[in-house]
């Protein structure tokens, strides 16, 4: 198994840098630091996945931390909006009800033995529009000069890309159903005594 890759490296600098986003935020109370920082993040979000496929370094490990790096992420990235009222309560429960869901449930279902889901091209994409979505709300609400822009560009990325995550959440569960099927069937083939 493949380790140290480039992907994989960027997927762990991406976790890494949820403390200093915290940091920014809180401790430095820079709110269009912070903003910019969890915009680039998102961003090296698609930057991992591309990498890993144009430079063939697809890994298991790959495929395991760049969905823990992305759930991690916009957790603590909406969470914190929520605490602080920087994104529109209901956006940001939904947004956030959506990610802890598909989190359980991912861990859940490897209890139970199933296969690892991949990640469908739609959850992807409304990963990658709420990672624009959510910053732009944070610097909504910063000192910079653009401001209420970035509250109206927050909404056009915002709902196509709830709109995606949670049709995403439908397809994982047809998925979920399979893969736990297929792990299960794995199970009893290795138990199984060869003849």
């Amino acid at each position: 198994m493949r380790v140290f890759t480039i992907p994989n490296a960027i997927s762990l600098l991406r976790l890494l840098c949820v403390p200093v986003y915290l940091v920014l935020l809180f401790g430095r109370d820079n709110r269009a630091a912070a903003a910019w920082l969890l915009g680039v993040l998102g961003m090296t979000d698609w930057v991992d996945g591309y990498l890993a496929r144009r430079l063939d370094q697809v890994s298991e490990l790959g495929r395991a931390l760049d969905p823990i790096a992305d759930r991690l992420t916009l957790v603590v990235g909406i969470g914190s909006m929520l605490w602080l009222g920087a994104a529109p309560m209901g956006v940001a429960v939904l947004a956030l009800a959506r990610e802890v869901t598909v989190s359980v449930a991912v861990v859940v279902l490897g209890a139970l033995g199933a296969k690892r889901l991949n990640v469908t091209w739609w959850g992807k994409t409304g990963t990658f529009l709420l990672y624009f979505a959510f910053p732009m709300w944070l610097g909504s609400t910063s000192t910079l000069s653009y401001a209420p822009l970035l509250g109206v560009l927050a909404w056009v990325f915002c709902l196509p890309g709830l709109v995606a995550g949670y049709y995403a959440a439908w397809q994982y569960l047809g998925l979920s159903r399979a893969a736990l099927a297929a792990g299960r069937a794995e199970r009893r083939a290795r138990a199984a005594p060869s003849l």
